[in-house]
């Protein structure tokens, strides 16, 4: 890919489209089906979520088409949390993850955010700690019990942003 992702603030009728590419995204890495149907009210993003004053949507367009989004929700003044972060299985390794979790970077920091906490999943660890995320621990899944998922921290400085 050699030009950049547009990206564009979420529009809640695309709450379906999200879900769908966040399922997409994590089959990418082989679960079995039984995972991927645990997963899935995790994954699902609604309308409603969408118009929450502490989510942050945004979609990476690639022509006509979405090709990833992220999440960031307000935790407090100073800390947010990405709460998603899904790239089409065919961008994957494009550089549309990077433009998405640098964007949200700016994003947060934008909103006076000094923190950026990430609990991403095991096979997103290189990308994270490429994207500056610091190893804080691990988080027991939503989905999965007795699964700990890497919990990373950005701090946010005037260097961090592209």
């Amino acid at each position: 890919m050699t030009r950049l992702p547009t990206i564009r603030g979420a529009d809640p009728n695309e709450a379906e489209v999200l879900t769908a590419l966040a399922i997409r995204s994590k089959a990418y890495w082989g679960y079995p089906q039984s995972f991927m149907q645990a997963c899935r009210d995790e994954l699902t993003v609604t309308a409603r979520s969408l118009r929450s004053a502490d989510l942050h949507c945004y979609v990476a367009e690639w022509g006509s088409g979405i090709i990833g989004y992220y999440a960031i929700e307000k935790l407090s003044d100073r800390e947010f949390e990405l709460e998603a972060l899904f790239v089409e299985p065919i961008f994957i390794g494009k550089g549309v993850g990077k433009a998405l979790i640098e964007h949200a970077k700016e994003l947060v920091k934008n909103l006076g955010g000094l923190v950026l906490i990430i609990q991403g999943d095991p096979h997103a660890e290189k990308f994270y700690r490429a994207a500056g995320g610091v190893p804080n621990g691990t988080r027991e899944s939503a989905s999965i019990s007795d699964r700990r998922l890497p919990l990373f921290t950005i701090e946010l400085t005037n260097d961090d942003i592209a």
